[in-house]
């Protein structure tokens, strides 16, 4: 996995959502129709495992009564992670 290639992809998506809501942004139309161009997906399609770790936050809390998960929560350490 390349970190510096996911920040960056991060970043533009941050910047064209705020170039969409008229708010100031680093984008601008020529790169976004350059990005557009090559296939660029502008929305991640990766959200099914955050609703994954938010489901797991909901009932670490309806189980223990606070959303203070521990790094090393044995029952289900990716959400010590992700939290």
């Amino acid at each position: 996995r390349n970190q510096s290639l996911g920040n960056w992809v991060e970043k533009q998506r941050y910047n064209y959502k705020r170039y969409q809501n008229g708010d100031s942004s680093d984008i601008t139309e020529d790169r976004i129709q350059l990005l557009s161009k090559v296939g660029f997906e502008w929305k991640s399609h990766n959200s099914q495992p955050w609703y994954r770790s938010y489901d797991g936050l909901v009932s670490f809390v309806e189980e223990f009564g606070h959303a203070r998960v521990p790094a090393r929560f044995p029952q289900n350490p990716s959400l010590g992670r992700w939290v």
